[in-house]
């Protein structure tokens, strides 16, 4: 065992690499949702994230509230910063749980919608749907999306 060793960030690369999604995937991605959306006869906006949080595609259909773009967005940035699907989220965030906290963090919107998209042993993003009669419904046209792009993502 030895004496000194040196600081243990010095074992860290210097340089990482990530993975992520093109603009052309997350745009499919987005399209698929709002398309499976459509279908059950749903108004939504889709937000597509990347894995920073930061928006990489918006859909809003015509029809779709005000508060929708907003509220994809919220759903999507919260399910990629938690690492976390935003429908798990809702019941480990409730008044006296211990992420109860989460609720009150800006931006956070914890209500179903929001999966983390996963490829190639990475976290790429997320997607966030928002407009449809509840959070299972969002889930639902978000994970229609993800089945759509699911080969493209098993790098």
């Amino acid at each position: 065992m030895p004496l000194a060793a040196g600081p243990a960030w010095a074992a860290e690369p210097a340089v990482v690499t990530t993975k992520s999604m093109s603009p052309e995937t997350a745009l499919e991605l987005a399209r698929a949702a709002l398309d499976a959306c459509r279908q059950r006869g749903f108004q939504v906006a889709v937000a597509v994230v990347d894995r920073s949080g930061a928006l990489q595609v918006m859909l809003r259909d015509r029809f779709a509230g005000p508060h929708t773009p907003t509220t994809a967005t919220g759903k999507a940035w919260t399910a990629v910063s938690f690492r976390t699907n935003t429908t798990e989220l809702v019941g480990m965030t409730q008044p006296g749980m211990p992420q109860a906290g989460v609720r009150a963090l800006p931006g956070a919107v914890v209500l179903g919608g929001g999966l983390m998209v996963e490829g190639g042993g990475a976290l790429l993003g997320a997607i966030g749907v928002s407009g449809a009669p509840g959070g299972e419904a969002d889930d639902a046209c978000a994970k229609a999306g993800l089945e759509a792009i699911r080969d493209k993502l098993d790098l």
